[in-house]
């Protein structure tokens, strides 16, 4: 890694390794980011779906185990009203498979466990003084970012175009995540909602390198050591990744997305909204292959998922995962049943920084 690279990784993650564990809801919990911290790369907690009092036990449990730097992740997404008639057209195409698991329909505008990053939220992680902060959907309001700016945080989100990366870098923000289109999860896409705008890892990395200033991170299908060297090539800082986490024996995976992860093969992956509203991908399931990945009847985000997590919660206790959201990226080959720190060697593998 040239000079250039290596102030910015040293500016921006603090770390050794040009590597962040990708945040990753409902798979992991601290561990997973303990694990990679000490290793050297940048671990990651996934916020978005915790309670305040979650954050705040999970973020002493690092502190108490590493003194390594490591990333709190928030989403930035606007709740919406609740629509009482597109949540009911929603349970009406859901009744049948309530009906085939023998249970009736829960629905309240409570039950939604995705919530933004707020002033609240803010006020139980200041006194820790976090480091590093990453955001996804964009950015806090502005009164609430030049919050986290005062704290001396490092702030950096994603970008899925190379306007969204201009926009980032125009309100400040130290480092940018171009996430490519084979990235598992949730699309951090928040200045348009049309898909067909989306582009490969490879080629976002090289157009948002050549247009911004500041550190450039990328994401979606880096897999091994191999495509960690190809995207600091083509002139990314830092590298993300996540799918290649899932199985390791911290991270918190269930039985069956294990189970999925490891027969992939057999089921591609496809961006879907149907289980919290907006784009994602996972592994093709029952589900998404009679509704269609993309349905326009599904509620915004994230009130899809009042009535998709109860389908889940039902059919996962039974041992079927039609209904669960599989996240995954298209590139699973670096999946390994190992510990996080030796997947973090492995893919750091004759990376010279």
């Amino acid at each position: 890694m040239d000079n250039k690279h290596l102030v910015g990784l040293v500016d921006l993650l603090g770390t050794d390794l040009p590597l962040i564990q990708a945040p990753m809801a409902g798979v992991q919990d601290s561990a997973l980011t303990i694990a990679v911290s000490e290793a050297g790369g940048l671990g990651s907690l996934p916020c978005g779906m915790l309670g305040i009092d979650d954050i705040v036990n999970e973020i002493t449990e690092i502190k108490r185990a590493t003194n390594k730097p490591f990333n709190l992740n928030f989403f930035c997404h606007s709740l919406p009203e609740y629509d009482i008639n597109r949540q009911s057209q929603w349970q009406t195409l859901l009744k049948p498979y309530f009906s085939e698991l023998g249970m009736n329909c829960q629905s309240s505008p409570q039950g939604t466990t995705r919530v933004p990053f707020s002033h609240n939220i803010a006020d139980v992680i200041e006194p820790f003084q976090p480091e590093i902060i990453s955001f996804h959907f964009g950015l806090p309001d502005d009164d609430l970012l030049e919050r986290v700016k005062g704290w001396g945080s490092r702030i950096i989100s994603s970008a899925t175009t190379v306007q969204e990366a201009q926009w980032l870098e125009a309100r400040g923000v130290d480092g940018i995540i171009a996430q490519g289109f084979e990235a598992g999860g949730h699309r951090g896409m928040f200045l348009t909602d049309d898909l067909s705008t989306q582009v490969g890892t490879f080629a976002l990395v090289s157009q948002i390198a050549n247009t911004v200033r500041v550190p450039v991170i990328a994401a979606g299908g880096i897999a091994d050591n191999k495509g960690v060297q190809a995207a600091l090539t083509l002139g990314a800082t830092a590298v993300q990744v996540g799918t290649a986490y899932l199985l390791c024996d911290e991270a918190k995976t269930s039985h069956l997305h294990r189970t999925a992860l490891k027969n992939v093969n057999a089921r591609p992956t496809a961006v879907t909204n149907l289980f919290t509203g907006r784009p994602a991908r996972g592994i093709v399931n029952r589900v998404m292959k009679e509704l269609g990945a993309m349905n326009t009847s599904v509620p915004a985000f994230p009130s899809a998922s009042i009535e998709m997590a109860q389908l889940r919660k039902l059919a996962e206790g039974r041992g079927i995962d039609d209904f669960s959201p599989l996240w995954s990226g298209q590139n699973t080959t670096g999946c390994k049943e190992i510990s996080a720190s030796e997947l973090t060697r492995q893919l750091m593998s004759g990376i010279t920084v």
